[in-house]
């Protein structure tokens, strides 16, 4: 179970929460899969909010993706609900009920429609989903909902993690301060798109779908899209973003190019509570004890940077030799050369902790190991590699392979 796992040695605390205006939320235990825990979770947005989504690109997803994928057209959103310990994932017609079930439960109780409610679901993969479970417990749940139940709501998603995960920022919108908070869960099974891995941010800002849609997605990009535990990506991945609009701030129009100026601020705070959600979600990779930061300059391409940086992130052989403090540079070597990206042996360079080690084809005259050593020693490791072909750059995290992840994955079902 998840509360039986040992803290990661990379935890941070949660950061003071505040309450975003226009949202309430708690968290209640529904007996889905854990006993002695909470399991389910629900949000209520005040009417007018509107609602922006990115999922997972699997091809086999989760009914809760699919059915957020059908309701996100309309931009709008008053409630939320997420269970965890069973995925509601390759469930057949079951797993649809479910979805139509719950939805018209929480949208009873939230006075809604069906396709204002968006759904989430983390756990075992290919087991009926019990809705009767989660729509007995949510009336009472939804009479106990309160403006400061964020702390619950991160609790109440987790399955693998060992510690709860929250952001927060504020910023200037057209001269109206607003805030950004969001939660995530997510240990394995993390890589794009995206990882398993739900996160759920809501502002108190008046925004538009259109441009809440646009920011969403560009975020996503160098935070949830950037990071990987261990190569596989979920049936369930989603980030959703709620705009209640309670700040009272004034309108903008439909297009960010429209707004980019009044959007600066907007858009560097919500960058913020991203990256902050998606260095956690790492920072807690199952069994993980160290943090990989992977920065890659002189691609042929942004893109081309971004998959070589994935590779090294990616490679058990890299993840192990970390989780063995091993300055073992040859393994990145051997991962940029074999992710079929552009190349060259005699223009690469690879440095670790800062230390440059290999350049020109060779190992650099006179390399000393100790600070290497030592700095593989630490819980934050950074690779750099330089391909010396273009501009290109990236930045990718990763964490180690250590026995844990076996450990978890090897009886996650029992």
């Amino acid at each position: 179970m998840a509360h039986a796992l040992p803290v990661s040695p990379l935890a941070r605390p949660l950061p003071e929460l505040k309450e975003v205006r226009g949202v309430r939320l708690g968290a209640a235990e529904a007996g889905i899969r854990y006993k002695g825990r909470t399991d389910l979770v629900l949000a209520e947005f005040t009417p007018g909010t509107t609602v922006a989504g990115v999922f997972t690109r699997s091809k086999c997803p989760g009914a809760p993706v699919d059915w957020c994928r059908d309701s996100l057209p309309t931009g709008e959103a008053r409630a939320l609900v997420v269970n965890a310990g069973n995925a509601n994932v390759f469930t057949g017609r079951a797993g649809r009920e479910t979805c139509k079930a719950t939805a018209e439960a929480a949208a009873q109780l939230a006075g809604c429609t069906p396709q204002a409610v968006y759904l989430a679901s983390t756990g075992v993969i290919g087991e009926i989903l019990p809705h009767e479970r989660m729509t007995a417990a949510l009336p009472a749940l939804h009479d106990a909902l309160s403006a400061n139940g964020w702390e619950a709501a991160a609790r109440g998603i987790m399955t693998t993690d060992t510690f709860p995960k929250a952001a927060v920022r504020t910023a200037k919108l057209n001269g109206t301060d607003v805030i950004i908070q969001g939660i995530a869960k997510g240990s394995g099974m993390v890589a794009p798109d995206m990882a398993t891995m739900l996160a759920f941010v809501a502002t108190d800002a008046a925004l538009p779908a259109p441009v809440l849609q646009a920011l969403l997605s560009e975020g996503v990009k160098t935070t949830f899209n950037c990071i990987t535990v261990d190569s596989d990506t979920s049936t369930s991945d989603m980030v959703l973003l709620f705009a209640t609009g309670a700040a009272g701030n004034d309108e903008l129009s439909a297009t960010t190019q429209a707004n980019a100026a009044a959007l600066s601020d907007f858009r560097e705070a919500l960058q913020a509570v991203l990256h902050d959600l998606a260095q956690l979600v790492i920072r807690d990779g199952e069994g993980a004890t160290k943090l990989m930061t992977i920065t890659v300059t002189g691609a042929v391409s942004d893109d081309s940077a971004w998959r070589v940086a994935m590779a090294i992130g990616n490679s058990p052989l890299v993840k192990t030799a970390v989780a063995g403090e091993d300055a073992n540079w040859g393994r990145v070597v051997m991962a940029v050369g074999k992710c079929g990206e552009p190349a060259d042996r005699d223009t690469l360079s690879v440095s670790i902790g800062g230390v440059c080690i290999a350049r020109e084809g060779t190992v650099v005259p006179g390399y000393d190991e100790a600070p290497v050593v030592a700095h593989m020693k630490g819980h934050e490791i950074d690779i750099d590699v330089d391909l010396g072909l273009g501009d290109g750059t990236a930045r990718a995290w990763s964490c180690d392979l250590t026995h844990g992840y076996i450990d978890i994955n090897g009886s996650y079902r029992s």
